[in-house]
This record gives structure tokens, sequence and C-alpha cells, in this order.
């Protein structure tokens, strides 16, 4: 039996968030019988629960701030080396979501090794661009980084342009990294266009179908928000920009509000946010189009969904939308009046060139980014490191 600790998310059945959905999918999809879970969750105790036939370790935490996430997978790396010792469990797996605590890796990559026990790592994308931060901890982003590639046996990217990144950047290091990448659902929502649900959304929000643009994704400026206001203001479209996104409590947008004056045009509508994942998937199929304008980081989650349900996608021209969307979608930079023509462009788009992208798309995410192919690939690694560890245990006993 392998057994693999996943710390670094903030625990399962997931609610929101990439790394969430990421180990609810790789529980919910195990095929194999050889492999056990144990999920670290952040709670406000320190109960154990199975989910998914994963054992889930709660993690509490004090509220500190910033720190508080540093502090939650240290707590958690050390309640599972814990536990491996007490089970006396070989050949382990360690896997971190998210490069936070390299100033510490050191010391428990040590007693990993003794452990005979592996490190692995998701770097997830570059957080040390993010513009929440301040210079000090954007410095501490990037020297964890350094400090976790340099002590960890194995580096999982889901972004091949993050892979060559930590090649480049870490070259010194050797690092061994491998690409698997996150994943996507492609069937469409069960709910019917009459469902009341679905009705009272529309109806509330005073919103059409295929009558508006959407945006979805976390409310920060490195996607791009700004951008994606002022140039849709300039556009001649009639149509709405549906925005779906968390503004509460949150300085950004009494700033976006002061940049773009936003609040005069009629046509932008922030609609808050939508856990229901069968209504957004709904909302996704009937938009006319979706708009991306996430510049940091790897494989994004929101992307990958919006492929696989809107028809149109207009994405911000980085090598990480790229690599995804490929010929699947339209293109954008953020230079002045780029996106606002490539709007008023789509406004006389042809209806087999929107089925031309559709099925390009959608094509993608069947063929690169399911969620089976996804847990296919995790599984095969898990079990290749189980017969490289039981051939490294029988060469030790030949000698």
């Amino acid at each position: 039996m392998k057994h693999v600790f996943i710390i670094g998310s903030k625990g399962i059945p997931a609610k929101y968030g990439g790394f969430e959905t990421f180990v609810e999918k790789l529980t919910q999809y195990q095929q194999s019988k050889e492999i056990k879970y144990h999920v670290a969750c952040l709670s406000n105790n320190y109960d154990e629960f199975i989910y998914n036939n994963a054992r889930c370790f709660n993690i509490k935490v004090p509220n500190i701030g910033a720190a508080k996430a540093v502090i939650y997978d240290l707590y958690a790396i050390r309640n599972a080396i814990k536990y491996i010792k007490e089970n006396e469990i070989q050949g382990a797996i360690i896997y971190i979501l998210a490069a936070r605590i390299g100033p510490f890796i050191k010391r428990y990559s040590k007693i990993l090794k003794k452990l005979d026990c592996q490190l692995w790592l998701n770097p997830d994308g570059h957080e040390w661009k993010r513009a929440k931060w301040n210079f000090i901890i954007k410095k501490y982003w990037k020297l964890s980084e350094k400090l976790m590639v340099k002590n960890c046996d194995l580096i999982i990217c889901d972004s091949k342009n993050i892979e060559l990144y930590i090649k480049e950047r870490y070259k010194k290091y050797s690092p061994n990294t491998t690409f698997i990448s996150y994943g996507a659902e492609y069937e469409g929502s069960k709910l019917d266009d009459f469902d009341e649900k679905v009705l009272n959304w529309y109806k509330s929000n005073n919103i059409k179908e295929n009558q508006y643009y959407l945006v979805v994704g976390r409310f920060v400026p490195e996607n791009n928000y700004e951008v994606v206001i002022k140039e849709f203001m300039k556009s001649k479209t009639k149509k709405d920009l549906v925005i779906v996104t968390n503004i509460t409590k949150n300085k950004f947008y009494e700033k976006l509000k002061e940049n773009t004056s936003f609040y005069k045009d009629k046509r932008i509508k922030f609609v808050g946010t939508v856990y229901d994942q069968q209504l957004l998937k709904k909302i996704r199929e009937k938009a006319y189009c979706y708009i991306h304008g996430h510049e940091v980081g790897g494989t994004n989650p929101s992307l990958l969904e919006s492929l696989a349900m809107t028809k149109i996608n207009l994405l911000l021209d980085v090598g990480f939308n790229r690599e995804v969307a490929m010929e699947g979608a339209i293109y954008f930079l953020k230079t002045n009046s780029n996106l606002s023509q490539k709007i008023n462009d789509l406004e006389f788009i042809s209806k087999e060139n929107i089925k031309i992208l559709e099925n390009k798309s959608k094509k993608r995410i069947i063929n690169e980014y399911n969620w089976k192919g996804v847990i296919e690939k995790y599984e095969r690694l898990i079990l290749k490191s189980e017969l490289e560890y039981e051939v490294e245990v029988s060469l030790v006993g030949d000698v």
C-alpha cells in the first residue's frame, strides 16, 4: 500500500479553490486500491474523518493573518510525520501544494529521508508576482520557492510553462520535474434552461441568455479587471459584462471604481459569487463570450471550465493561456483599444466560426484536461514510486 499525504489545500469536501477541487477529484476518481490518501484539512479542531475513502485529518491553526497558511503547512507536515512514525509506514509520499514553507523544509526533508519517504511539490504559479503582496512577502515567496525546489524529490507542474521556468531558474539544483495538467469537467449542467434556480438568477440580476460577456475569477489586480472593464466600456456592444467574483471587504473594488467609473455604465454588472457548480456551468454555457485576463500562475481552473462550457473564449495573450487553449480561443493584448476592438469584431462573428471555436476548445479539454485522465497519470506516478521503493529496499537487503 502506498500512503500519500496531501498538504497545502484547505481540505475536502471542496468548497472553492483550485487545489481543493484537485484533491476532491484525486480522491473521487481514485481507481487503484493500492493507494491510501491522507488529506490535511484546515479546521478549528483536530478531528479525523473519511471522505472519498481518504483519511482526512483536521489541523487547527490560530488566525494570525498572512502567516496562517505557513503555520498550517508546518503543523500538517508535523502531523503527517508523527502518523508515519506511529504506524511504521514505509515509503510514504508527502505531497505539498504551493511553495510556502521553503525556509523550514530542509529539516523536514532530512527527517523524511530517514523514514524512507519522498517529498513532492506542486509549485502552483508565480505567487511572488501577485499584487496583493508587499515587497517583504514577495521576497519571502521567492526564497521559499527556491528552497522548496532545492529540497524536494519531485516537482509536479500543472503547466508546461511553469515546468520550463523551474528547470531554467533553478538549473543549478537539477530539479526533478514532471508535467501533469490540472483537470476540468466537460459534461454540461444538470440544470435545464427553465429550472427555477436558473430563471431566478437571470431575473434577479437583470441578465438575458446569450446577451452577456462573462468574467469569473478571484478579485485581484493581476487578473486585469481594470483593463477588461475599461476596454469593455470603450466597446460598442449592447451586451452586458457580467462579473462573477467576491468584492466584499475588498479595497481593490473601491480603487477600481475610482479608476474606471464603471458604475456609470449600465452594462457592467458585478453579481457576486456563484458556489453552486451546476448553476455556474449553466451561466458559462449561456454566456455569449468568456473574457479571461489572468496572467499570473500556471493552468487556471476557471479557464479550463470556460473552455469546456462557453462557446467563445477571449483570453489575454500570455504563454499560460495559449498553452491551454491553443487554437480554441481568440487572444487580446493589454495595449490600448486592442480588447475593445476584439469585442466589437465579435459582434459580427458568424455562427459557423463560433461553432469552430467551440469544438476546438471542448476538444482541448476532453483530450488533454479531463479529470479521469489526470488522475490516471497521478496514480501511475505514485505506483511507479512504490515499485522504485521496493527495488531500493530489495537492493539494500541483498548487500
